[in-house]
């Protein structure tokens, strides 16, 4: 009994098959981790981080900064010593009332006069400006931020910036500010949040250096993961922020917080003798519970 024609198998080539050695090979280089200094780097990238602090920006710059500096170690000896072409920053109206214009005078000192901002009313002149900025092999790198999912950035949009980012050859770092990960054509994806930093070592009440938490969620050739990013100021010490490479932060762990900081539990005054008693002995700030600091400090 012969079967229905619908139902007859189709004549098919035979599917290749692999060695042990292929399947190897392609798992390799499939689980490949990133890490800081790659030489190979995409063009095309976003990184989606909250308005309210300014991590996702500081992964944008930090990540620039790393690909430059890979690159003009691979450039040709007769090249120039110094590469100064100038870095394209774009924001939209929306980007500059969240979280304001760049600071030229917090940028590395090699950036401060190299950098040219613009303000686009809306998504759609952002992404005209990007695009244009990628066309230009006279810039190093661009610097976007956007606010939200605007209807102007669909895929076909970001498959534009990714195709004029491969033609030229010019970086795209497209911060992504409130934003949900809809989909994209950008070869790597990245969620930046704000680290803890390690303690400074000369004044301990300033702040520490700029630390990222990273998560790479989607990319092309390497394997999902998370970093604490952070600048290595090469053993100096409190050195201006942002000399030194890009390295994984390895940060101790943080110590215990002391009972009386632990929620929940009662707060046990120190009790000092009357005798020799200094009006002010104890701690400076202490909790009242509803009394005033006068009542507490005359017990």
């Amino acid at each position: 009994m012969t079967k229905p024609a619908s139902l007859s198998r189709p004549n098919m080539p035979p599917l290749p098959r692999l060695s042990v050695k292929d399947i190897a090979a392609l798992s390799k280089q499939r689980e490949t981790r990133w890490r800081p200094g790659l030489a190979d780097q995409p063009l095309h990238n976003e990184i989606f981080a909250s308005s309210r602090d300014a991590s996702g920006v500081g992964l944008a710059l930090a990540l620039a900064r790393d690909a430059l500096a890979i690159t003009d170690e691979h450039e040709d000896v007769l090249a120039e010593a110094e590469d100064r072409r100038q870095l394209l920053w774009v924001q939209d109206k929306r980007a500059v009332e969240m979280n304001g214009r760049p600071y030229l005078h917090a940028l590395p000192d090699e950036w401060r006069d190299r950098v040219i901002c613009v303000e686009a009313r809306r998504p759609e002149d952002a992404l005209f400006a990007l695009e244009e900025g990628l066309k230009c092999r006279d810039l190093a790198c661009v610097i976007g931020e956007i606010v939200g999912n605007p209807r102007a950035l669909d895929f076909t949009a970001s498959r534009r910036l990714s195709l004029a980012a491969e033609k030229h050859g010019v970086a795209l770092w497209l911060v992504r500010l409130e934003a949900e990960a809809d989909l994209s054509s950008a070869r790597m994806r990245w969620r930046a949040r704000p680290g803890v930093s390690s303690a400074p070592r000369w004044n301990m009440n300033g702040p520490g250096e700029a630390v990222w938490q990273a998560e790479l969620f989607r990319a092309r050739s390497h394997a999902p993961g998370k970093w604490d990013l952070g600048f290595e100021d090469g053993g100096q010490g409190g050195g201006h922020q942002g000399e030194g490479r890009l390295r994984v932060r390895t940060l101790p762990k943080q110590p215990k917080r002391p009972l009386e900081q632990s929620t929940n539990v009662p707060l046990s005054l120190p009790k000092h003798p009357t005798t020799s008693r200094s009006p002010y002995s104890g701690n400076l700030v202490r909790a009242t519970f509803g009394r005033s600091l006068a009542a507490v400090a005359r017990r």
